[in-house]
């Protein structure tokens, strides 16, 4: 089994905004918490994109990375995914790989579909066609990597004889990583040879999931090595169990502890919107989907239960002892090689995130070493 190496994963996200008094408070204090964590030997730093969303705050991703790239010399980065339906596809290829220059090659690419309707409705992007507008996208993107000119005659795109410059610094070009949940998407990964990351599922789902994807990999008859693979998790490392418990539990299942939001804090800023989540009916790539039925429950399990976190490995808590003998056993379940913890989530105290971050870094990457 290959070596696991473990990163940051780190989301902008509404309690983050709401802590304080604006964002560019917000920005400093999280490209502070990369500068940490890359002195304390992590090595990856990942955020993720939403768009009119309170999921994440990253809404103008390349920005904020540019920000992070010069403050840090070491860190590998990006965002898992950029959703590829609301980018102009020559842009965010040119975008990127000036990026990859001003980092000297530490980009990573995360690409994929989305999946929160109500932010297509508002953007008037289909939401039916997304992944045939993604794979478009990631095509011309890829050429304006690695070609001289793109021409492009395609049903959402079409391009004559663009130059783009710069080539990437890395070659041929960034790691490409395709967010994947559906079928198709792993299908689609393999067969185009991209690294493929998760974050949803439980451990067992994931594990199936990555090993069917291994499968369709080696049907392709891609040289090796084989593609990578990514998995980030909620983390809370405590100095014991108990206390590590106490702290997490409140800001994992959510829904039975609503008193963890603070008072005035936590407003839904979606749902009393014209718009809302969008029309139930049509939230998912297919409601009775035997996958989007498991997503579901995830979510409804989670949201209720924190012993469903810890039981199907979507948080790791507890000690460090703890911790690390759960990071094991997960690895030795999915093979992922790339492991992202999640430190801050919901209300957490911020001093126990980083306490949790100092305790991760000191007493459990160590083992993995």
């Amino acid at each position: 089994m290959a070596k696991m190496e473990i990163g940051l994963y780190d989301v902008l996200d509404q309690p983050q905004m709401e802590a304080h008094a604006t964002a560019a408070d917000v920005y400093e204090e999280h490209i502070r918490g990369a500068q940490e964590a890359e002195q304390m030997g992590y090595k990856y730093y990942f955020s993720i994109e939403h768009q009119t969303s309170n999921v994440s705050f990253l809404s103008a991703p390349n920005i904020y990375l540019t920000a992070l790239a010069r403050a840090t010399s070491a860190l590998r980065f990006g965002v898992m995914i950029y959703q590829l339906p609301f980018h102009h596809p020559i842009r965010l290829a040119e975008d990127v790989a000036m990026l990859d220059h001003l980092s000297q090659g530490r980009i990573e690419f995360g690409a994929g579909i989305g999946v929160t309707l109500h932010e297509f409705l508002r953007w008037n992007v289909p939401f039916d066609r997304r992944r045939d507008i993604s794979e478009e996208a990631l095509d011309i993107i890829l050429q304006a990597w690695t070609q001289d000119s793109v021409t492009y005659d395609g049903e959402f795109f079409k391009f004559d004889e663009v130059l783009t410059n710069p080539k990437p610094y890395q070659q041929p070009h960034p790691p490409v990583w395709f967010g994947c949940h559906s079928a198709a998407s792993f299908e689609y990964s393999a067969r185009k040879n991209f690294h493929v990351s998760q974050n949803i599922d439980i451990d067992p789902v994931i594990a199936d999931k990555f090993e069917t994807w291994r499968g369709l990999w080696r049907e392709q008859g891609h040289p090796e090595p084989m593609p990578r693979t990514f998995l980030t998790r909620h983390v809370h490392v405590a100095e014991t169990d108990a206390k590590a418990r106490e702290q997490a539990e409140p800001h994992l299942a959510t829904a039975a502890f609503p008193e963890a939001v603070p008072a005035g804090k936590g407003r839904d800023i979606i749902g009393p919107t014209r718009i809302g989540y969008g029309p139930s009916g049509m939230r998912g790539d297919d409601p009775g989907t035997p996958e989007r039925a498991e997503l579901r429950r995830t979510f409804r399990e989670r949201a209720n239960s924190f012993d469903f976190w810890v039981d199907n490995g979507i948080a790791l808590v507890g000690s460090p002892e703890t911790v690390a003998r759960k990071l094991q056993e997960q690895h030795e379940l999915i093979g992922h090689d790339i492991f992202c913890a999640r430190h801050q989530f919901g209300y957490l105290d911020p001093e126990a995130a980083r306490n949790s971050i100092r305790l991760f870094a000191e007493e459990v990457m160590p083992a993995f070493g």
